[in-house]
């Protein structure tokens, strides 16, 4: 993608490897990708971020994934990739999603919902791969009534200017695609392809917003050429804000790349199991309403 000839390129701040794998209820086994990073002002206005890597599982009757649970404060972004993911909440959405489909949840003052391995999936068996990621809400709208966005991967444009590299936007803009969620704050979250091993891009992203480089499949080096940083797969790097020109040079023939990106939220972060919200006494708040039945209505 060509970049603005007065472009600045961002820097890399820092790089996470891979961390260790854990289980969330019976069906995901994730990655959390930003480790003791979640849930700092050094991600705003992203929190959180668990990666399935694909797993075979065999046919089975049985229920897979997590069960009935909160949420306030955030919203949660699913990406499934491979198998299908099958969602329920309090305010009566139920919807499945499969490969390349996303579903933006809303939870603002509260949600509670229930997220499994799709039924026919389970039947079935099957390579599963997924994410979750965890956005924050400004203070102003974490009280608002929650929200559901069902969004199919038939939804979502694709912004390429070349065989070396294709972008699918769910959020924000690239090269003058605008993806299809609807945010409460700028965001960018792409999902960008690179074919070709040793053939570097270069893609304009927001000067002043923080931006997050995962490495879902293959290997990259990223940042200016003259200091570039290598990532592996699973991988993340954290860009410095200055600079509105990213360079990914992939290492490997391929590779798949989630960026995300935004403007950060300049707000205090309290956040506690399910709920985040900006003071401690909120989250004993959210606490309260949930076990006295009123989050969720």
């Amino acid at each position: 993608m060509a970049p603005s000839s007065a472009g600045l390129m961002k820097r890399v701040k820092s790089v996470l490897p891979p961390s260790g794998r854990h289980w969330v209820g019976n069906g995901f086994h994730v990655y959390p990708v930003f480790a003791n990073k979640a849930f700092t002002a050094e991600l705003s206005p992203w929190l959180m971020f668990d990666y399935a890597a694909p797993k075979s599982f065999p046919p089975t009757s049985s229920k897979l994934g997590v069960g009935t649970h909160p949420h306030r404060g955030f919203e949660t972004v699913t990406i499934a990739f491979q198998g299908e993911v099958e969602h329920g909440d309090s305010v009566g959405n139920r919807d499945v999603i499969g490969p390349g489909d996303v579903q933006w949840m809303t939870a603002a003052r509260g949600i509670i919902h229930e997220e499994y391995h799709s039924t026919n999936f389970a039947k079935t068996g099957g390579t599963f791969e997924m994410c979750q990621l965890w956005l924050n809400l400004p203070k102003k709208d974490k009280m608002k009534k929650p929200e559901y966005q069902p969004i199919l991967a038939k939804q979502i444009p694709t912004a390429t200017t070349s065989t070396d590299c294709s972008v699918r936007v769910i959020a924000g803009t690239c090269h003058g695609v605008t993806g299809p969620a609807k945010t409460h704050t700028p965001v960018n979250l792409w999902d960008i392809a690179l074919p070709t091993a040793n053939r570097p891009v270069e893609i304009e992203v927001p000067a002043n917003h923080n931006t997050i480089v995962f490495v879902r499949r293959g290997k990259i080096a990223v940042g200016p050429s003259e200091k570039p940083h290598e990532v592996e797969s699973q991988g993340v790097a954290l860009m410095h804000r200055d600079g509105d020109i990213l360079r990914i040079d992939p290492k490997e023939k391929d590779t798949q790349v989630l960026l995300l990106g935004g403007e950060p939220i300049d707000e205090p972060i309290a956040a506690q199991g399910p709920f985040v919200m900006n003071t401690h006494d909120e989250i004993r708040q959210a606490h309260m309403d949930f076990m006295s039945g009123k989050l969720g209505r």
